[in-house]
C-alpha cells in the first residue's frame, strides 16, 4: 500500500437500509437490461462483469447513504449510482487511456441531449450510458420542481462535461494546483449531483427562497469536498498507481508541497476533517439564522433539517462503503466505533469525542492568541510576468479622489486626510485602468476608496463590539441605495451610505439592467462577507482554508472589480460564457493572486496590530501547524501556481474555447480585452502595495499611538 490510511474524523454513525438485498438483485437486473454488462473495452474485454459489479456493491453504498428510504426508492437511487459509476469506468476505458479527446467530447455531447427540461428523453440510445440516463431521467425529473430540475441539470452537466478537464490534464501530463483541483473536483466529482439526489430521495426539496444563499451553498460545498477528499484517500492506489490518473488530492498535495505520500495523505485527511467541521459549524450557526431572517415556513424549515440529516447520512454511509468496497484501497481501514457516555449521536455529538481525530484540527482553529508581535513579513520574489502601465490622468484623479472622500465624510473618524493621501488609492486605480478616460478613472478611484473604507469601517464600528446585528442591518440598508430601476433612495446616514448612493448613480445609470443586477450582487457579496469575518471573530474561529480562499475573493472586493470590468462588454459577451469553466478559472486565478499578495503585505497590520485572523498566511500557519515563514513560502507558491494557471488559460484554453464555440469576432475581442484588464489589475495591485504607506511598520506604529 502507498500509505497508511489515516484515522478519519467520524462525527456520527452510519446506518443501513433494510432493503439492500432487494436493491442488489434489482440493480444487477437493471444494469444487464441497459447493456452495461455487455459493454467492452477497446481490447474486447468487458468493462464490467456481473461478478465485478457484485464486488463493488453499489446497493450497499446506497443502503448506507440513504438508510431511511423505502425499497422502490432505494432501487431507483441505486440505479442512478450504477449509471454514474459505469459512465466513469466506460469513459476511462474508452477515452482516457487512449487520450481520445475528440471521441470523449462527442460521447459527453450525446449524453447531454438526454437531459430535457420536461423529463421526456430521446429513444435512440446508442450505448449503455445513454440508455441508462434516458431511463432514469424519465423516472426522476418529472417528480421535482423546475428549480430543482435546473440545479440537477447543472450538476449532471458538470459531472459529464468536466470529465474532459481530467482527460486534458492527463493528455498534457499536468497535475492541477490545489485551489484549481478543489474547484474543479466539485464539478467533475459528482458530489453536488449526489446532494441534489438527497433532496429527491428524502422528499425534502430546498425552498427556492434560500436554496442559493451562502449557508446552503456552503453545506453543499463542504459536503462535496469531504466526499471527494475521502474518495481520493481510498482510491489513490487504484487511480494513481494502476490507472495513471492525476486527478487525486493526495497526488496534488504531494506534488505541490513536494512531500512524502504519507504526509500528503495526512494533510488531505486534515482538510477533510476541517470541511466536515465547517459543515457542522454552518448547520448549527448559520442555517437557523438564515431560516429566521427569511421567514421560512415551518414545513420548509423541516425540509431543510431533513436535507441536512440526509447529507450527514450520506457522509457517514459513504465512508462505511469505501471501507468495505473492493473498488478501493481499504486494507486496514477503520470503521467507526461511535460511543458516547450520554448515548448521543448526530450533528454536534462529535464534541463529546474529546480525544477523537478531529481535536487537532479543531484546536488549531480555536486555540490561538490574538495581537501577537509578528513583525513585517520578508517579501518574496513575486512571480509577475506583466508590466505596469499608468494612466496619464493620475494627478487629476488624486485631487478628485481626495475631495470626494472628504465630501462623503470619510475623514470624520475612521480615516484622516494624511492617512488617505499615504494610501494613494488613485494611484492603484491608474494602474488598473491605464487607458480610462478622466471620468472613468475618477469613478474607479472612488470605488476603491469606498471599498477600502468599508473594510476598515466594519471592524471599527461593529467588530470591536461584536455587533453582528448592527452589521447585518447596515448590510441590508445598503441595498436601498442600489435601486435597479434607478428610483429614489433614502437619506444617507453615514459615509458608507453616502458614498454608495453617489457611486451607484454614477455607475449604474448607463448600465443595462442585467449588468446593474450583477453589480448589485457583487456589492452585496462584499458587504455580506464582512459580516462573515465578524462572525468568525466573534467565535474566535480561524476559517477553514477552503472557505477562507473562496470568501477572500469577496472580502477583497475582487468580485466587485470583475463586475465593473465586465460592464464595458456586458452586451457583447453572453453571460453563460462567464460561467464556463475556462472563464471562471481565469477570473478566480487572477482574484486569488491579488488577494494573497494583499495578505502577504498586510500580515503585520492584521495579526499584530488589529488582532485579525483573516489572512492566508495565518490560516495556513494554523492549518499546517507551521511557522509564519514556512506558511509564507506556501502562499507564494500558491500565487505562482495561480499566475501560471492564469497564463495557461489566457494563452491556450481561452483561444481553444473561442475556436471550439465559433465565437464571433466581437465576442472574442471582448474576451481578450477582459484578459488584458486582469493583467493590468494584478500588476497594478502589486505595484500599489509596494508603494502605499498603508502596510508599513512606521505607519502602523503611528496609528497605534494616535489611537492610544
Amino acid at each position: 500500500m502507498s500509505f497508511q490510511l489515516p484515522d478519519f474524523y467520524l462525527p456520527h454513525p452510519a446506518r443501513l437500509n433494510p432493503n439492500v438485498e432487494h436493491a442488489r438483485v434489482n440493480s444487477t437486473r437493471w444494469a444487464r437490461g441497459m447493456g452495461m454488462l455487455d459493454a467492452a473495452r477497446p481490447d474486447g474485454s468487458p468493462v464490467w462483469t456481473e461478478q465485478s459489479l457484485a464486488r463493488m456493491d453499489y446497493a450497499l453504498m446506497c443502503g448506507y447513504t440513504h438508510p431511511d428510504c423505502d425499497a422502490p426508492m432505494l432501487d431507483l437511487i441505486t440505479e442512478w449510482y450504477v449509471w454514474v459509476f459505469f459512465f466513469d469506468d466506460h469513459f476511462l476505458e474508452s477515452f482516457k487511456y487512449s487520450r481520445d479527446l475528440a471521441g470523449g467530447q462527442a460521447y459527453v455531447d450525446r449524453l447531454e441531449e438526454f437531459m430535457t427540461p420536461d423529463g421526456l428523453t430521446l429513444n435512440d440510445a446508442q450505448n449503455p450510458s445513454e440508455a441508462g440516463l434516458a431511463d432514469l431521467w424519465a423516472r426522476t425529473v418529472p417528480a421535482m420542481s423546475g428549480a430543482w430540475r435546473a440545479r440537477f441539470v447543472t450538476s449532471t452537466h458538470n459531472l459529464l462535461v468536466e470529465s474532459m478537464w481530467e482527460l486534458q490534464n492527463i493528455d498534457a501530463g499536468r497535475v492541477a494546483n490545489p485551489i484549481e483541483y478543489v474547484q474543479m473536483r466539485r464539478r467533475v466529482g459528482g458530489a453536488p449531483w449526489s446532494a441534489n439526489l438527497v433532496e429527491f430521495v428524502t422528499n425534502a426539496e430546498l425552498p427556492s427562497s434560500v436554496a442559493e444563499r451562502r449557508p446552503l451553498r456552503v453545506l453543499v460545498d463542504t459536503f462535496s469536498d469531504a466526499v471527494h477528499l475521502r474518495n481520493d484517500l481510498f482510491s489513490y492506489q487504484r487511480e494513481v498507481e494502476e490507472e495513471g490518473e492525476n486527478s487525486n488530492a493526495v497526488l496534488v498535495f504531494e506534488r505541490f508541497l513536494d512531500c512524502e505520500t504519507q504526509r500528503s495523505a495526512d494533510l488531505v485527511n486534515d482538510l477533510l476533517t476541517s470541511r466536515l467541521q465547517q459543515f457542522e459549524n454552518t448547520a448549527l450557526t448559520e442555517i437557523p439564522a438564515l431560516l429566521a431572517e427569511h421567514g421560512v415556513l415551518p414545513g420548509e424549515a423541516l425540509a431543510v433539517a431533513t436535507y441536512v440529516q440526509g447529507l450527514q447520512d450520506w457522509q457517514a454511509g459513504g465512508h462505511e462503503w469505501h471501507a468495505r468496497s473492493s473498488r478501493y484501497m481499504n486494507a486496514g481501514a477503520q470503521t467507526a466505533t461511535w460511543s458516547l457516555p450520554t448515548g448521543a449521536s448526530g450533528l454536534g455529538s462529535s464534541a463529546g469525542r474529546v480525544f477523537g481525530p478531529g481535536v487537532k484540527v479543531r484546536n488549531r482553529q480555536y486555540l490561538h492568541a490574538l495581537f501577537q508581535p509578528v513583525g513585517h513579513l520578508p517579501l518574496p520574489d513575486f512571480h509577475m510576468p506583466f508590466p505596469v502601465r499608468i494612466s496619464s490622468h493620475l494627478d487629476a484623479a488624486r485631487q478628485h479622489n481626495l475631495e470626494w472622500s472628504e465630501r462623503m465624510g470619510m475623514f470624520e473618524g475612521v480615516w484622516d486626510a494624511t492617512r488617505f493621501v499615504g494610501m494613494d488609492l488613485a494611484y492603484c486605480a491608474a494602474m488598473i485602468h491605464p487607458d480610462a478616460s478622466p471620468e472613468q478613472l475618477n469613478l474607479s478611484s472612488d470605488w476603491l476608496s469606498w471599498g477600502t473604507y468599508g473594510d476598515d469601517y466594519f471592524p471599527v464600528v461593529f467588530g470591536n463590539a461584536r455587533n453582528l446585528a448592527g452589521a447585518k442591518a447596515s448590510h441590508q440598508r445598503y441595498g436601498l441605495f442600489m435601486p435597479l430601476d434607478g428610483g429614489a433612495t433614502p437619506e444617507p446616514q453615514d459615509p458608507m451610505e453616502r458614498g454608495l448612493a453617489d457611486l451607484w448613480a454614477r455607475t449604474a445609470g448607463p448600465m443595462p439592467i442585467q449588468a446593474r443586477a450583477r453589480l448589485r450582487r457583487a456589492v452585496r457579496a462584499m458587504t455580506s462577507s464582512w459580516i462573515w469575518e465578524l462572525a468568525n471573530q466573534t467565535q474566535n474561529r480561524v476559517p477553514d482554508p477552503i472557505d477562507y480562499i473562496e470568501m477572500r475573493r469577496r472580502t477583497f472586493g475582487s468580485d466587485l472589480t470583475i463586475a465593473l470590468s465586465r460592464f464595458t462588454h456586458a452586451e457583447v459577451v453572453p453571460q453563460y460564457l462567464f460561467e464556463h469553466r475556462v472563464l471562471h478559472e481565469l477570473d478566480t486565478a487572477a482574484q486569488d493572486y491579488a488577494c494573497f499578495l494583499n495578505d502577504v503585505f498586510s500580515y503585520q497590520k492584521e495579526i499584530e496590530f488589529e488582532g485579525e485572523i483573516h489572512n492566508l498566511v495565518f490560516v495556513l500557519e494554523q492549518f499546517l501547524g507551521t511557522d509564519r515563514l514556512s506558511a509564507l513560502g506556501v502562499v507564494n507558491d500558491l500565487m505562482t501556481a495561480r499566475m501560471q494557471q492564469f497564463t495557461l488559460i489566457a494563452e491556450h484554453d481561452l483561444p481553444a474555447l473561442i475556436e471550439e464555440l465559433h465565437l464571433a469576432d466581437e465576442v472574442a475581442s471582448a474576451l481578450r480585452q477582459h484578459v488584458d484588464y486582469l493583467k493590468n489589475w494584478m500588476s497594478g495591485i502589486l505595484e500599489w502595495h509596494r508603494k502605499a504607506t498603508r502596510y508599513t511598520t512606521a505607519e502602523l506604529q503611528e496609528r497605534r499611538l494616535l489611537v492610544g
